[in-house]
């Protein structure tokens, strides 16, 4: 069967990997064609890439704005690119913005689509739910929350656990030990204090100098900042200014792995901050007027993905407009070890893995796609 996958940001590039790998066990006479990255090259052929996300990934309404002539563009690029592949299935992973639009034109073309990974239409702009249940044919969810969720909206969804698991089991065992990681980068010995400052501009500029404030507060541990590699250290450098700080690149799970505990802000970093047992406190530096807006745009009662699907307050939230450290550096002397929170929150983290699910994920969920396109296509 024939497989068409639109992938636009570097998670997706990951999860689309793992699914094309799947999808090839399930499927041996699988044949692919995708926009994507560097891991779904490797994975489904480098001569079946496309487009790289590195051309089509615009984040912000400021660069989305000024990117529009590009964006449309590159939509009727990939819409003619499809039309002439002929796919049994496109699948659209993530990447809402471009990819629900892809979702309208299938439909009306007349192809079948699989969404996997879910918009996350449960905390803003829900109005979306209507164009899934119009136009997706099938949708792929990982979180056990959602199953609720969509069912309520009248969209049957499938879970088969959060590919997460997969990417940090293939890991865990090439994690280095502390001291070599110390040794690697040139760190001391006292304990370390992981910082995951965001992947995107703004959130370095909005979060780094609270966490710098922070790391003043606890001169017996180190922090650690995990730089992203497409975002230049001088960024880091002007935010760290006068603090202790240390900096390295593209070491984000070895980082957490040999960390005491950590200061992340919200997005996929808190799971998988929690799925690696790492106790956390979650900041979110963002403008005055937001805060304030905030129990009113988003759908949701909370940030993080770790009470999220927990349903309950596990990891303290800090959502704020100063650089008031009062509450952060409570909550973080709370979960070192020694803190009156650390156990409980471990005791959490150990619940939010069975509720996951196991290892094992990417390849359940092509096994599902391949069984759901079998069926459709008998039906034509």
């Amino acid at each position: 069967m024939r497989y068409y996958l639109i992938a636009g940001e570097p998670s997706g590039d990951l999860h689309g990997s793992n699914l094309i790998r799947g999808l090839k066990t399930a499927d041996p006479e699988a044949e692919f064609r995708f926009w994507g990255g560097d891991m779904m090259a490797e994975a489904g052929g480098s001569e079946n890439l496309r487009k790289h996300y590195r051309e089509t990934s615009f984040f912000g309404i400021v660069q989305v704005l000024k990117n529009l002539g590009t964006i449309r563009r590159q939509m009727k690029e990939c819409q003619s690119d499809v039309a002439a592949y002929r796919p049994d299935v496109l699948i659209l992973i993530d990447y809402p913005g471009f990819n629900m639009k892809m979702a309208r034109w299938a439909k009306e073309h007349g192809i079948r689509t699989y969404y996997y990974i879910a918009p996350k239409v449960w905390a803003w702009r829900e109005w979306r739910v209507k164009s899934i249940r119009k136009y997706v044919d099938r949708l792929f969810i990982i979180f056990p929350f959602e199953q609720e969720y969509f069912s309520s909206k009248g969209i049957m969804p499938v879970f088969e656990g959060n590919p997460l698991v997969d990417a940090i089991e293939k890991r865990r065992g090439e994690l280095p030990s502390g001291e070599e990681f110390r040794r690697r980068n040139g760190l001391d010995s006292r304990p370390i204090i992981a910082l995951l400052a965001g992947s995107r501009r703004g959130e370095i500029r909005d979060n780094l100098p609270l966490m710098a404030l922070l790391s003043r507060k606890f001169p017996d541990h180190q922090f650690v900042v995990a730089g992203v590699p497409w975002i230049e250290r001088e960024l880091y450098d002007q935010y760290m200014a006068g603090s202790d700080i240390r900096y390295v690149c593209d070491q984000t799970y070895e980082t957490l792995s040999v960390a005491e505990a950590a200061v992340v802000t919200s997005g996929t970093a808190t799971l998988e901050t929690a799925l690696l047992g790492i106790p956390e406190v979650v900041v979110y530096r963002t403008l005055w007027f937001q805060v304030k807006l905030q129990p009113y745009v988003l759908n949701v009662k909370w940030v993080s993905l770790v009470n999220l699907n927990l349903r309950r307050e596990a990891v303290a939230e800090i959502i704020q407009s100063d650089l008031d450290i009062t509450r952060a550096e409570r909550e973080l002397r709370a979960i070192i070890k020694g803190g009156e929170k650390r156990g409980r929150m471990l005791a959490d983290f150990e619940e939010l893995g069975r509720i996951i699910g196991r290892k094992g994920v990417a390849d359940r969920f092509a096994r599902r796609m391949t069984a759901f396109l079998k069926e459709d296509l008998k039906k034509q």
